[in-house]
């Protein structure tokens, strides 16, 4: 759509041919629109409306669509549709995005839908459903193009024009032996330019790059993104050809990464969404909310400890907020940036001991300097040096070991295979709010006679 208004008037219309019952004409207008509009217009509209939009509408046209809808608002979409009519547009659908459709979904409607599938579409699709979610296998597609070694360029190219309208990419064909072991790749480039008599044994390029069907998906994203493929060949431990992953299936890939990634900083199990209730909402957030309220319990009963320290030295409790609001400021700068290095694989190309030995110096200059703004700040403030050396060395200190806090504890999650994301902000916060109260008042007990 060219701007607003225009895009505004396309659903005007298109409201109104079906308000008139313009079968035809809603057809051509909504067909001739791409199918990411589509989708918008339909997702906009009250069920009744998209009862009607399925009944002017083919199965295919439908899929189309269907595919460009978020994996988790498609659900109430497919339920609601004539079950007959819903089995048929997921069989249209490319067999990765309805495998995708179909994890969505409860187990019984599932076996319903492949119930009433053909044949063909329910067995590609049943496939791909066994293996576990998030690995290569779970989001390949089986329509791809492979070619026998022993083919000629003019039989591959006729193969080509019989199998392309099926295939979801066509720029690269993969190539197998008679066992159907992957052992070459030639472009479509290359098909092009070749004789029509030359054997695809002798075009093609032996060196191909292949992924385990059981590689993460993330690691598979980290592949296609490094060597900028725009597919990837899948096999199994025997290494035949299962299939194939294409860039936009990564995107989606990398988009749900980061979303997961996004909630776990956050502190929830889920990234909210617009359309979540507050209970839904609250659900989420629940859990890390309870276990840090744990471990603020576990800062107030430190604070306890000191009692007598503060009941002496009443003035100390005013500086608690900023020193605890410093370190937990800086772990988190620190946490983002291991966090991040370690998803993108930053971190494995330049060493962990050298962004460890960075982030340990930043923290060392950070805190010498904060450390000493500070000290001048109390000084001037409670004109008294002892307050300000104890407030400033507190800071200093605390700000070293926050930093090295948000570095430590992602790279060590990292390396026992546990997501570093789970080491969230919050989480993260509190721990350091723990740790700069310990240091804050021992340094304060230990130094008591000078405050007096």
């Amino acid at each position: 759509m060219e701007n607003k208004d225009t895009y505004d008037r396309h659903w005007e219309e298109l409201h109104a041919f079906i308000d008139n019952d313009e079968m035809e004409t809603f057809r051509e207008k909504y067909l001739s629109m791409h199918p990411y509009d589509q989708a918008l217009f339909f997702q906009e509209q009250q069920e009744n409306i998209r009862q009607r939009i399925y009944t002017y509408l083919s199965p295919n046209e439908t899929a189309d669509f269907m595919e460009h809808i978020e994996l988790e608002d498609i659900k109430p979409f497919i339920t609601e549709m004539d079950p007959r009519f819903a089995a048929m547009v997921i069989g249209e659908m490319a067999t990765d995005d309805a495998v995708d459709i179909l994890n969505e979904l409860e187990k019984e409607i599932v076996i319903s839908l492949l119930t009433m599938m053909e044949k063909k579409d329910a067995d590609e699709i049943k496939e791909l459903l066994h293996y576990e979610e998030k690995t290569a296998g779970s989001i390949m597609t089986t329509e791809f193009v492979a070619v026998y070694q022993t083919k000629t360029v003019k039989d591959t190219m006729q193969f080509l024009k019989a199998e392309a309208p099926d295939a979801e990419t066509i720029y690269y064909l993969y190539v197998i032996d008679e066992e159907k072991h992957l052992v070459g790749v030639v472009s479509l480039r290359d098909l092009i330019v070749a004789e029509g008599d030359v054997r695809i044994a002798d075009l093609m390029n032996k060196n191909v790059f292949a992924v385990s069907v059981g590689k993460d998906q993330e690691d598979v994203s980290q592949v296609m993104r490094d060597y900028d493929f725009l597919a990837l060949p899948v096999v199994d431990f025997q290494h035949h050809l299962l299939g194939i992953i294409t860039f936009d299936d990564i995107l989606d890939v990398m988009d749900e990464e980061a979303s997961d990634d996004y909630s776990k900083l956050a502190g929830v199990t889920d990234t909210d969404r617009p359309q979540d209730g507050a209970f839904a909402a609250a659900k989420k957030r629940l859990p890390w909310l309870i276990i840090l309220s744990f471990l603020g319990m576990l800062t107030a009963s430190l604070i306890n400890q000191f009692e007598n320290t503060l009941s002496e030295v009443a003035v100390l409790a005013i500086f608690i907020p900023l020193i605890a609001g410093m370190s937990g400021n800086t772990g988190t700068q620190s946490l983002a940036v291991a966090v991040r290095g370690l998803a993108t694989g930053s971190f494995s190309q330049q060493g962990k001991l050298k962004l460890i030995l960075r982030e340990a110096t930043t923290g060392l200059i950070t805190g010498i300097v904060c450390g000493a703004v500070i000290t001048g700040v109390v000084y001037l403030w409670q004109s008294d040096i002892f307050l300000g050396l104890l407030v400033g060395l507190s800071i200093m200190t605390t700000l070293i070991v926050a930093t090295l806090a948000g570095t430590l504890v992602p790279v060590f999650m990292h390396k026992f295979n546990i997501d570093p994301a789970v080491a969230s902000g919050p989480f993260i916060t509190t721990i350091n709010d723990i740790i700069s109260i310990l240091i804050y008042f021992g340094l304060a007990t230990t130094f008591m006679q000078f405050l007096k």
